[in-house]
């Protein structure tokens, strides 16, 4: 059968259940469950997925919200990553949550090419393992990190997402900067600062040591690396001289190896913080560490393609400098992966996590990227499944991935 007929088949069966797949959008939106609390959103897409015959695995990871699902057998083993953590902070009191982010929307259109490809595969059309993986918080602390380290995506030849995006664009050379983040808690003496400042040691003064360290650190950090902190407890009364402040860290770069290295180096920078003012320190990682997204030419092309084939216009195969981070970049370090970000045409000006970008991940104009998606990711699995000459080089990418991982062992939050 041709590359073609097979996609002529996925269209007929994507149309026959697309009402299944926004009904699963909807249904996602509406639990809108912020990361490591969506126990309704996970429980509901296993339900729908065993119900379709997958076979489900939860919790996995130590992580409750945390799943794999699997239909079929051996390999090509192709893998959709799923998300479904909603953004805190919409609605009049800014106290609801909400998918603005449209997490919802990637879980619709990974299940539902999942859901093709297992009709598909049913029909025998192809052969191979087709893998739902369940991945909660990644707006958080990145529930896919706990993923890799728990050998979740090892045995996967091809991992894949699309994310929703506002406006017309469709990008596919997006890249993920590497992070850690820390919080520093600088410990003092309180006294009374008109009274007795004598016999204060001032947290505070630290805290602001250190920012005025990691300023005179920025001026020696190449253009990719990004530093930024705010001062989460300054204290609690002009009178007291603060016994205890705290600050919260983000360092990003392009790579993982340079990320390593300035962390280090903001450390000094409260280690001479507490030098200068007699106080002492303490930090700890808050976040799962985030690796920079491994990018794979040919999966670019292959995925343009594929969306082209699907009718998702304006596909830019730029590779772009690297911005923001995502746990889809550690998923990359153990299997070739390709991440896109789709403009969904909505006509609003509106942008993922601005409130007035909900309505766009449901209703009309998120439905008809929905479904352009789900075609997009099972033509793109399909020739995984089916194409010789792309299995050698996923192959060849995933033996190169395994002999640069380095074995060291990440900072792990649940």
């Amino acid at each position: 059968m041709t590359r073609q007929e097979l996609y002529d088949i996925a269209r007929q069966i994507e149309q026959q259940y697309g009402s299944l797949y926004e009904e699963v959008c909807q249904t996602v939106f509406d639990f809108a469950e912020v990361g490591m609390q969506e126990f309704k959103s996970s429980a509901y897409l296993c339900e729908q997925l065993a119900k379709i015959g997958f076979r489900v695995t939860r919790p996995v990871a130590g992580v409750e919200t945390a799943f794999m699902a699997e239909y079929g057998e051996g390999h090509p083993k192709v893998c959709f990553l799923s998300e479904y953590d909603a953004l805190p902070g919409y609605g009049p009191n800014q106290d609801q949550n909400g998918h603005a982010c449209g997490h919802n929307w990637i879980a619709a259109n990974t299940f539902g090419a999942a859901h093709v490809l297992k009709e598909m595969y049913d029909r025998g059309l192809f052969k191979g393992t087709i893998v739902y993986a369940g991945s909660p918080a990644e707006e958080t602390v990145g529930g896919k990190i706990n993923m890799v380290d728990a050998g979740c995506y090892d045995d996967c030849d091809l991992a894949m997402q699309i994310h929703i995006g506002g406006g017309t664009e469709t990008r596919l050379g997006s890249q993920y900067l590497a992070m850690d983040s820390l919080r520093f808690t600088f410990h003092g003496v309180s006294s009374h600062a008109a009274g007795a400042p004598e016999r204060g040691v001032n947290a505070l003064d630290a805290a602001y040591l250190m920012f005025n360290g990691v300023n005179a650190l920025r001026q020696h950090i190449t253009p990719d690396a990004r530093i930024h902190g705010i001062i989460s407890n300054g204290g609690l009364a002009p009178n007291v001289v603060p016994a205890l402040s705290e600050s919260l860290w983000y360092v990003r770069a392009a790579q993982r190896s340079y990320v390593d290295e300035l962390v280090q180096k903001v450390i000094n920078c409260a280690k001479g913080a507490c030098l200068m003012t007699g106080c002492t320190m303490d930090y700890q990682f808050v976040e799962n560490s985030y690796d920079n997204l491994k990018i794979n030419p040919f999966l670019i092309d292959e995925m343009a393609a594929c969306m082209t084939e699907a009718g998702i216009g304006e596909v830019d195969t730029t590779i772009e400098p690297p911005s923001g981070s995502s746990d889809v970049g550690n998923v990359s370090w153990v299997c070739p992966t390709l991440g896109a970000n789709m403009g969904i045409g909505n006509t609003d000006g509106c942008r993922c996590h601005e409130e007035a970008f909900l309505p766009n991940c449901t209703g009309p104009v998120g439905f008809a990227g929905l479904h352009k998606a789900v075609l997009a990711q099972t033509f793109l699995a399909l020739n995984a499944y089916t194409d010789e000459a792309l299995q050698k080089k996923l192959y060849e990418r995933k033996t190169q991935l395994q002999s640069e991982r380095t074995g060291e062992s990440r900072v792990k939050v649940k």
